[in-house]
């Protein structure tokens, strides 16, 4: 497909591409570059790639001060030597021509005018001063993709202005599979892929998504022949490795229960496992008795005969047999049941025995960081205030974790009147949460809303001062640990000189503004100092990181079973927490809230091997692939299609209560009928955005507002659209 597609035509139009993104940086031409680097020694430094959560190990090549090409560390355990279309394309985000250059103040709707670092940190000190002394510090929030500089400094400038919520990516990502784990197994264990036996995956799509080293565990796992399902609405490129098991959207509770009961009932499951490692058997035992797999194939549409497969073929090869662990597929913040969905594949691992097992769930290893000393660096208090978006509350969202925090929910929460200053950085909730107009809404009902970020966004253009952060490759960030079978260390180095003067590294602008608001003392240190500290216990220096990239540390994965940090130290079937809040204790059916009907669709979404969110939806090497090939299309099924009227690339329209869109249709026998697809993060609409503004569609523009009661996710696949055919 690639041969025969990419013609002269296409390389010279992507070179042209190419080479206007890296003359924009500097003030020599490509050309003249391109002479002095044909004889420049090559530099590789160490860093690490910021195009999805894999946080991927690589090295910069620098010729001349310019990014050359990108290469993945061998010892870094997601990369292993590779890197992903993504990681490629990445690094060169330094050169973007949508990036922000200037601290940047909102005078009007899209209007925005260049000022002073020193306007900047005066004026939103005195503002945020504001907010916290009418409305308390409660009132205040972070919200950001969470990275090790991040987390450091912003938790910290956080607690100095005594504020207590801060908020990640998750309630937009994985939200409801890390609060089932935290109550269920006290975190999350991952599938130990490489000597499993028999393996089932439910949404995941290890070809396409995170981490080069996934692709390669499946690989080999396919040619150690095992045993590899995959259970998705749609024909997934993992399914490639093999067996597809159509579902219907936002059942596959239905299929674990049925699954479950299949254990129990034909003896399959590991009964000294659950005598010493669970709680609640009797009651999880007694609450599965009616979910046959006859009674879950009519909700499903899975074969009977295929689940007792499913089932059997898990029991009987326990505990090299697991149910891979999630992660935003196939309900990490999708749809009403999601929480639960996963405190049943938690249950159900536990009845294969299989925590702690080779083939099984192992629980990943990290290192211990070191600290500054808090005799010399004294830290900020602990604040006591109550959060803002209702985590950890009685009566809101009491089991939610506070590291997470529900991010989405801050929109609502200014309307409310609980929110009236935030500070964002890198992260775009407004197009990469539901309901984009109910976003922007509430954000531009804060008295105070900042953006950090490195180029525009549609968040971007809520906030009332927009600072500049410098680029991955022209900053060092703070040490970071990794975990997984062996605990390891990483940390990126800056690779090239800041290319526009007035951007920032993020610890820099936290440092000021908290010397602007008079709490410098609580950052009276240097980044180097931090970071220093960090590795100390780890018995390395910080030259030898730098050097290095990544290192590996001893220890690693103890064998039997693990400790279970839960509050009865067992893996809880019944869970004591959900029931004093309200919640079923113990895993029961709970349909989704929409479902397909013969004239609508379920919307569902999902990755692709070169894109990761809005980000990279707007990178001009990676939309040429999307351009060539066609990849923003929405993919209907084939019978469904027919009577439609819609034929393969035709432009159709899609539309929910909230919004109408046209696209083209990618024509298919590879997704289940009562399903359309499209691919997550196109559709960036933001006015200053230069790259990727109105290429495809995004799924967000067709759902909802809405909050699941128990982890706070979004239940971003909870609509149903028509698809017709529409005219040119």
């Amino acid at each position: 497909m690639w041969a025969k597609r990419f013609t002269r035509r296409t390389f010279l139009k992507a070179a042209a591409t190419a080479a206007a993104a890296l003359g924009a940086g500097g003030t020599f031409s490509f050309g003249d570059w391109l002479k002095k680097a044909s004889a420049a020694t090559v530099t590789k430094v160490p860093s690490i790639c910021e195009t999805c959560s894999a946080g991927c190990g690589l090295w910069v090549h620098v010729k001349n001060g310019r990014i050359w090409k990108v290469s993945g560390q061998k010892d870094h355990p997601a990369s292993k030597g590779r890197l992903c279309a993504r990681g490629h394309a990445g690094m060169l985000l330094a050169y973007h021509k949508d990036r922000i250059t200037h601290p940047m103040k909102r005078m009007g709707e899209n209007w925005y005018v260049p000022i002073t670092w020193e306007q900047a940190y005066t004026e939103i000190a005195a503002k945020l001063k504001q907010v916290l002394a009418e409305h308390g510090p409660e009132k205040f929030f972070i919200s950001h993709n969470p990275r090790p500089t991040g987390k450091f400094y912003l938790d910290r400038f956080l607690a100095a202005v005594g504020s207590s919520t801060i908020q990640s990516h998750h309630s937009m990502c994985s939200t409801a599979r890390d609060v089932a784990y935290k109550w269920t197994t006290g975190g999350m264990a991952t599938a130990d892929i490489g000597k499993t036996k028999y393996i089932v995956f439910l949404g995941r799509n290890y070809a396409e998504g995170l981490s080069p080293s996934s692709v390669a565990n499946l690989v080999a796992a396919h040619e150690r022949g095992a045993k590899i399902v995959v259970v998705d609405p749609r024909h997934n490129a993992s399914c490639l490795f093999g067996q597809w098991v159509p579902i219907r959207p936002g059942t596959d509770l239905a299929l674990l229960l049925a699954i479950a009961r299949v254990l129990i009932t034909e003896d399959l499951y590991d009964k000294d496992f659950v005598t010493n490692h669970c709680v609640g058997f009797d009651e999880f035992k007694q609450a599965m008795t009616p979910y046959t797999p006859e009674w879950a194939a009519a909700i499903t549409d899975i074969p009977v005969a295929t689940i007792y497969e499913i089932a059997r073929g898990l029991g009987q090869n326990r505990p090299a047999s697991c149910i891979e662990q999630g992660y935003k597929a196939p309900n990490g913040t999708n749809y009403a049941n999601g929480t639960q969905m996963f405190r049943a594949l938690a249950c159900v691992n536990a009845l294969l025995g299989n925590y702690g097992q080779d083939g099984g769930m192992k629980f990943p290893v990290g290192p211990k960081l070191g600290s500054l000393d808090p005799k010399k660096y004294p830290a900020p208090p602990k604040a006591k205030v109550p959060r803002c978006d209702g985590v950890g509350i009685k009566g809101e969202f009491p089991l939610c974790q506070p590291s997470q925090g529900i991010v989405h929910l801050m929109p609502k929460m200014a309307m409310d009147g609980r929110a009236k200053a935030g500070f964002l950085h890198r992260i775009n909730p407004v197009r990469n949460a539901p309901d984009p107009e109910f976003m922007m809404k509430g954000y531009k009902q804060l008295d105070l809303l900042v953006v950090c970020d490195v180029k525009w966004s549609e968040t971007a253009m809520c906030a009332h001062y927009v600072l500049p952060e410098c680029s991955p490759a022209e900053r060092e960030d703070l040490p970071d640990g990794l975990s997984g079978g062996k605990p390891a260390v990483t940390m990126r180095s800056q690779a090239i000189d800041v290319i526009h003067p007035e951007t920032k590294h993020l610890a820099d602008i936290i440092t000021e503004l908290a010397s602007f608001m008079g709490l410098g003392k609580y950052f009276n240190f240097t980044r180097e100092e931090v970071a220093a500290a960090m590795v100390k216990p780890l018995g390395i220096t910080l030259d030898d990181l730098r050097a290095k990239g990544t290192i590996g540390l001893p220890g690693g994965q103890k064998p039997g079973v693990p400790e279970f940090k839960t509050e009865s130290k067992k893996v809880e079937l019944y869970c004591k927490a959900f029931a004093d809040n309200g919640f079923d204790p113990v895993p029961k059916w709970q349909p989704p809230l929409v479902k397909a009907d013969k004239n609508t669709f379920v919307l569902i979404h999902g990755k692709q091997a070169f894109m990761s969110h809005t980000s990279s939806a707007s990178d001009p090497y990676l939309l040429e692939i999307a351009r060539q090939y066609n990849f923003e299309r929405i993919w209907i099924n084939a019978d469904r299609a027919k009577k439609l009227g819609i034929k393969d690339g035709d432009l159709v329209e899609v539309s929910s209560p909230l919004a109408t869109r046209k696209v083209r249709a990618k024509v298919t026998e590879r997704i289940h009928p009562d399903a359309a697809y499209l691919p997550a993060g196109y559709g960036r609409f933001a006015p200053f955005l230069k790259t990727g503004r109105g290429f495809g569609v995004n799924p967000n523009d067709f759902v909802p507002f809405r909050t699941e009661p128990i982890s706070g996710h979004a239940m971003m696949m909870e609509v149903a659209v028509h698809i017709r055919k529409a005219g040119e």
